[in-house]
């Protein structure tokens, strides 16, 4: 009897079962758990440094007390320390304030008659200035760098300009300056109100070292020429250019 041959391929095999598809929830929990690990690294690190800042504290102060020895505590000798009280601030800036807006101030009354040079075009000059400062001036001799016109503007316009106009002037270095005022001859009454205010004005300002009226082929009445001092001088008469 022929024994049947067995056929391999005949047998058959069962399929293994798919695999289910990996779930996205469980996407990060690796490098959640990565996180976690290395937190706790940390905190392991802090717990110990600051265990060692203690151990350090404290070795410290045993090395001091054993440095110093024994030492007595004062006794209490009852005494009660009274509470000064701190004296209010002095307020200097206010007072620097003020007194700069005093200085910067000019007053359209101020009484300047007897300050200004009895000829017609009643120049000024500051004490300790020679009588030659007002006629070069009116000459010429210093060359004018810088103008302000006046005509248009209202007294309280005009006082504002002429005080910024000077005060720019002394940081720029400038020395002979023109002011025109105007005739007034569009004023009522065809009085120069301004002529005369701008001349009380430049009488009350300290960098103001003289002035005069201009030439009649440079403006004659209608303009005031003004020498300033230097902008760190503190003299008089030192300050005049040559």
């Amino acid at each position: 009897m022929k024994k049947a041959r067995k056929h391999h391929g005949d047998a058959t095999h069962e399929a293994s079962p798919p695999r289910k598809p990996f779930s996205p929830q469980f996407a990060g929990l690796k490098a959640l758990h990565r996180t976690l690990v290395e937190n706790q690294k940390a905190q392991a690190l802090e717990q110990a440094r600051k265990r060692q800042q203690e151990t350090q504290r404290r070795q410290h102060a045993e090395d001091f007390r054993r440095m110093v020895g024994k030492v007595a505590p004062l006794k209490d000798a009852g005494r009660v320390l009274p509470k000064t009280q701190a004296p209010a601030p002095l307020p200097f800036q206010r007072w620097a304030d003020d007194h700069a807006v005093l200085r910067e101030s000019v007053s359209d009354e101020y009484g300047a008659e007897w300050l200004l040079e009895s000829d017609e075009s009643l120049s000024y000059r500051r004490a300790g200035l020679g009588e030659d400062v007002v006629r070069k001036l009116r000459r010429g001799h210093w060359t004018v760098s810088a103008q302000l016109d006046l005509h248009g503007m209202r007294v309280d316009e005009a006082r504002e300009a002429v005080a910024d106009f000077l005060r720019e002037c002394v940081r720029q270095e400038r020395r002979c300056v023109r002011i025109i005022h105007g005739k007034g001859l569009g004023s009522a009454n065809r009085i120069p109100v301004l002529k005369e205010k701008v001349r009380r004005w430049l009488t009350q300002k300290e960098e103001v070292l003289a002035f005069a009226e201009a030439r009649p082929d440079d403006g004659g009445s209608g303009v005031v020429l003004a020498l300033l001092k230097p902008r760190y001088a503190g003299g008089s008469g030192a300050d005049v250019p040559a």
